[in-house]
């Protein structure tokens, strides 16, 4: 019962690095990384692993457990293979309990292999939305290649990161849908996104409400189960905002601190501040969950 209290009184926090920007020619409806789109964005080719580390540094100061590397591209080749595997080292090599994570898209299992043995925990590669409305927001390539992605991943013994994107046009039985698809696949962790709208994308608003985000962080920790990540990252601000108690009392115990890939979030101290308030202490190691 002592430890069951104790972590519910811990967050997890990741942080995010865009390690290559606004270059992905899919067609995502919901992703401002789109060349397709024209949005607004800052876009750049891999960034330098020295940056990388020193961003790396300054997340674990924040108190970040998670140091996502993400490319934007469809997904993995030898460049970007061997980049995110030389920018893990590095990392590993400089800053210390670190969780590694890479965000790189569709992966093979050789691939994802070669990642694990140069210093990679975990990748992330989420469903995004129910098999059933994929193809209403992306037509270059499947839901099932997602999956099996996250398969590979298992299967490459990394600890496997999926989520998904609420608040696309999407249904309440695509949401379920979405929710049970995750789940079966056990995933060590999963962030749940909340679409941000933007002037250059296909859709243009989110039809989700404060309400209906709670009650999917209620349906995501009843399915997964208490001893997983459950994140809330992307549109944390604009449904959140101040009432972050109630994203934790149904059943978060993680969440993004600094930027995002294309937007801002919060500037870390006021991120520790509100956790402190509420009575929160940011976890220091994975293995009190």
């Amino acid at each position: 019962m002592t430890k069951k209290l104790s972590r519910k009184k811990e967050i997890f926090l990741c942080a995010i690095n865009n390690i290559l920007s606004g270059t992905c020619a899919e067609d995502c409806k919901f992703c401002t990384q789109s060349v397709r789109y024209n949005a607004d964005i800052e876009r750049y080719k891999f960034k330098e692993i020295s940056q990388i580390v020193e961003e790396a540094k300054i997340a674990k100061s924040n108190g970040a457990l998670g140091y996502c590397l993400v490319t934007a591209n469809k997904g993995l080749d030898d460049k970007k293979t061997d980049f995110v595997a030389r920018a893990a080292q590095a990392v590993k090599a400089k800053v210390h309990d670190l969780n590694l994570i890479a965000c790189n898209g569709t992966a093979s299992k050789e691939q994802l292999s070669y990642l694990k043995k140069h210093g990679i925990d975990s990748y992330n590669h989420n469903l995004e939305t129910s098999e059933r409305y994929y193809a209403d927001i992306c037509s270059t390539h499947p839901w099932s290649e997602r999956y099996e992605t996250c398969e590979n991943v298992k299967s490459a013994g990394l600890a496997l990161c999926s989520g998904g994107i609420f608040g696309m046009g999407e249904t309440h039985e695509d949401r379920e849908s979405l929710l049970s698809s995750i789940a079966s696949l056990s995933p060590e962790s999963t962030p749940l996104n909340f679409y941000h709208p933007n002037p250059a994308l296909p859709i243009k608003t989110a039809n989700i409400t404060f309400d209906e985000a709670v009650q999917i962080i209620q349906k995501a920790r009843t399915l997964l189960g208490e001893g997983r990540l459950l994140m809330v990252a992307g549109g944390r601000e604009l449904l959140f905002n101040g009432k972050e108690k109630e994203m934790f009392d149904a059943g978060a115990n993680s969440m993004v601190i600094g930027n995002y890939l294309t937007t801002e979030g919060l500037l870390p101290h006021k991120d520790k501040s509100m956790l402190a308030k509420l009575g929160y202490e940011i976890a220091t190691s994975c293995d009190t969950l």
